[in-house]
């Protein structure tokens, strides 16, 4: 049996609308519960700490829930370096059209500890630290990557983006993209990172000089290593978001039988700019 509940009270957390639900549930069997929010910003730890997913480079809009309808703007042949003058800048010769996308559920699915039902009190911060960071964590995969339906194709793939290779290392190249990226009329505000890169970044002062220029670093795994990817986020890009979510607790459909923790979360993306995005590959990265 599935049962489903409407959640009203939004003083409370995810984990403990979610445990209140599965303690007054009747029966043994699979129990869904829906939420109205978007699922992975309520991962609590990013309140009170400046670790940064994909999704907060992005400007969001709530939509309905369905295929959206956004403006596509792509450049009209091959860029060229901006003149000093309108008619001689690159987006003098983007065509504006009407394009449209499919949204998409994340899903992330964690075993449920053996005796955690048992426990209610641990319930709730389960739910909200362990299970609702994973769901984050797909998030900045499929943003990145793309998803397994295509429905988000990844910005790390996405056609019409540009790439430097650049011979300079981390900081001059860093420097020179931020430029190149603006050279399609946007303003570079946002940088995603390995974790290995951004340490590099912090090591060296270089973070802290991005930020002094209004540029947010996100951090992931989700990229490799010898790769950044800078871009007019905010301008390029809209997270789409029809608060269409849900926590579930699947009975038995766990690798080992086991259940199984299931939080899932509808986005969708729209590509408004792709050419105000460049990836980046730089002299150290590929030593």
């Amino acid at each position: 049996m599935t049962g489903t509940l409407t959640v009203a009270d939004l003083d409370r957390t995810p984990g403990e609308v979610f445990s209140t639900a599965v303690t007054t549930a009747l029966g043994a069997g699979d129990l869904v519960v829906p939420f109205g929010t978007h699922l992975p910003a309520a991962f609590p730890l990013f309140a009170s700490r400046p670790r940064y997913p994909v999704r907060h480079l992005l400007k969001t809009a709530q939509v309905v829930d369905g295929p959206a309808t956004f403006v596509y703007e792509p450049p009209k042949g091959a860029l060229t370096e901006s003149g000093t003058s309108y008619a001689t800048t690159p987006e003098a010769a983007f065509v504006p059209r009407l394009a449209q996308t499919p949204l998409t559920d994340l899903v992330a699915r964690v075993p449920v500890p053996e005796g955690l039902l048992d426990h209610p009190e641990l319930l709730p911060q389960f739910v909200d630290f362990r299970v609702l960071v994973r769901l984050s964590v797909v998030e900045n995969q499929s943003l990145l990557n793309g998803t397994a339906d295509g429905a988000i194709t990844g910005l790390l793939n996405l056609p019409g983006t540009r790439h430097t290779d650049s011979p300079l290392d981390l900081e001059g190249a860093v420097t020179e993209a931020a430029a190149e990226v603006e050279e399609t009329g946007g303003s570079c505000d946002g940088i995603v990172a390995h974790p290995f890169t951004y340490w590099e970044m912090v090591r060296t002062g270089l973070l802290g000089r991005l930020q002094l220029a209004g540029i947010t670093v996100s951090r992931t795994r989700m990229i490799p290593r010898d790769t950044l990817l800078l871009g007019d986020f905010r301008a390029a890009f809209t997270l789409l978001l029809p608060s269409v979510a849900h926590i579930a607790l699947r009975r038995g459909e766990g690798v080992d039988g086991g259940d199984v923790f299931e939080a899932s979360s509808r986005i969708g993306l729209a590509v408004h700019l792709p050419q105000h995005l460049m990836t980046l590959s730089w002299k150290s990265g590929n030593e």
